[in-house]
């Protein structure tokens, strides 16, 4: 007999073990619009917000897809319910009752307008990706962008987030019902002032109160984000199945860690976030610059050092314990005194739960994925750290030892004639090809890549001797790490 489909109806015949929402979904209020309801926010916010609403009704989702039917054309029969699976050493299922509502602003366009100006709308969340800000040099609004000259013509019709957002607040404002909140829940630098500075442009064009309304009344809080969110397969729409009985057009995944960090200001004090496990923080930055350099940092470390040692996956490496000893010590000994003062953030455990995350057999990140794009993720992973180590005289050769392995991996790509994945692939397999092995000679051609190791750093005796050190050294990959281990 085939599986019902998954439906509030069909929720009394889960299997056992399920997590289902316990609260009475038709009591709830929608007080939260989320644009861009992709896989990372179904797993992320809305299971936050899913927590909550078991003690706070006032906070349900309204799923707006810009353009794009296939959310609401998978979970419309199944009344905004979804499962998440996360990928434990043993999976666990849980179904998510937040989103109440499922929009797509190119054909339902007053709809959504109505439940951006509705008093109990209160948030407005965002999952754009850094390129549905429509930004410029600077992270400034581009003007001249296309959707963007459409909708300071067509304010009615917009098709930017931009667009929707300023739009939304003039018909608020018009109204006489406060602004609401909006949270930008991008990897963006600064993501909240840049979306605030972004809204204030876009209305300075089309109404010069409005711009001043929205700069002195709109608040937009910093936040930071973090969960490893797999896309969905057919994999697993039939794991989801098997662990509830139920099936799911679209169910999703993510790793049991997660984190949602916002900037305390009196918008969040609405509702008890910290109860569900949102962190609010003064300074979010120190949030930023650990994932950064605690996350990513030992990542890229990991990839190239893992690939060259005959890994695949992170979880692979971690089993490499003098690898795993190694990222250990890079991460307490180098990059964690590079944070500076984190208050509110305990180092000591935050690495701990990172390396627990590597270690995650459910989780299968592959090292080759994070290898990509090495030119453009090791100069803010990493070459900043070696500068204001190089500053504050902490040693670097820990530090060397990723940039090196780098270098090392362009090379062997090159010449196994396997493309390699960055913006610099040209160059880079120039001057892969053009390696001999020889680690003064070799080093000296990736200094071409400024942006990896920009002039005046590489020109320090200290980094140039670190660099040619660790070069030679993986020239045999699984003993190069037993010198660095042993000082």
């Amino acid at each position: 007999m085939s599986s019902p489909r998954l439906t509030e109806a069909s929720l009394h015949a889960a299997r056992s073990g399920t997590v289902l929402p316990t609260y009475d979904r038709g009591a709830t209020k929608i007080g939260i619009v989320h644009i861009g309801p992709g896989a990372f926010h179904r797993a992320h916010q809305a299971w936050y917000v899913d927590t909550l609403l078991h003690a706070d009704k006032r906070w349900a989702i309204s799923a707006l897809s810009l353009k794009s039917t296939t959310l609401r054309d998978s979970l419309k029969d199944q009344q905004g319910l979804y499962t998440l699976v996360e990928l434990g050493a043993a999976p666990r299922a849980r179904v998510i009752g937040a989103i109440r509502e499922l929009l797509v602003g190119a054909s339902d366009a007053e709809p959504a307008f109505a439940r951006l100006t509705t008093r109990d709308t209160r948030l407005v969340t965002l999952t754009v990706t850094e390129k549905g800000y429509c930004l410029g040099a600077g992270n400034v609004l581009d003007l001249a962008n296309a959707d963007i000259t459409h909708d300071l013509a067509n304010p009615g019709q917009p098709r930017s987030t931009i667009g929707w957002l300023v739009e939304a607040l003039r018909r608020r404002r018009a109204a006489g019902v406060p602004p609401f909140g909006v949270l930008s829940c991008d990897n963006l630098p600064e993501n909240g002032r840049v979306l605030h500075r972004a809204l204030v442009a876009f209305a300075q064009v089309r109404d010069a109160d409005l711009a001043r309304w929205i700069e002195a009344e709109v608040v937009c809080p910093r936040t930071m984000v973090d969960s490893i969110t797999p896309a969905t397969d057919d994999a697993l729409r039939a794991r989801a199945q098997g662990l509830t009985g139920l099936m799911d057009e679209w169910p999703i995944q993510r790793e049991p860690f997660t984190q949602w960090v916002v900037e305390d200001l009196p918008a969040m004090r609405d509702a008890d976030w910290q109860s569900v496990g949102v962190t609010l923080a003064k300074d979010v930055g120190v949030y930023d610059r650990a994932k950064l350099r605690l996350v990513n940092g030992p990542h890229s470390t990991l990839a190239y050092l893992g690939l060259l040692r005959g890994h695949e996956s992170v979880a692979d490496a971690m089993r490499d314990e003098q690898l795993a000893q190694f990222a250990e010590r890079l991460m307490a000994e180098d990059l964690a005194p590079s944070l500076g003062d984190a208050p509110g953030l305990d180092v000591a455990h935050y690495i701990s739960a990172v390396l627990a995350r590597y270690r995650n057999p459910g989780i299968r990140h592959l090292l080759s994925q994070i290898a990509w794009d090495g030119s453009k993720k090791l100069p803010v992973r990493l070459t900043i750290t070696i500068g204001e180590a190089l500053r504050a005289g902490r040693p670097i050769h820990r530090l060397a030892m990723p940039i090196a392995a780098w270098m090392r991996f362009i090379a062997r790509q090159a010449r196994a004639g396997v493309p390699i994945v960055d913006p610099e692939a040209t160059r880079l397999t120039a001057v892969g090809n053009a390696c001999t092995g020889e680690a003064s000679a070799d080093v000296a051609r990736f200094a071409v890549f400024d942006s990896v190791l920009p002039p005046a750093l590489f020109g320090q005796p200290e980094l140039r001797r670190a660099l040619e050190t660790a070069y030679a050294r993986l020239a045999t990959p699984h003993s190069a790490l037993t010198a660095e281990l042993s000082s």
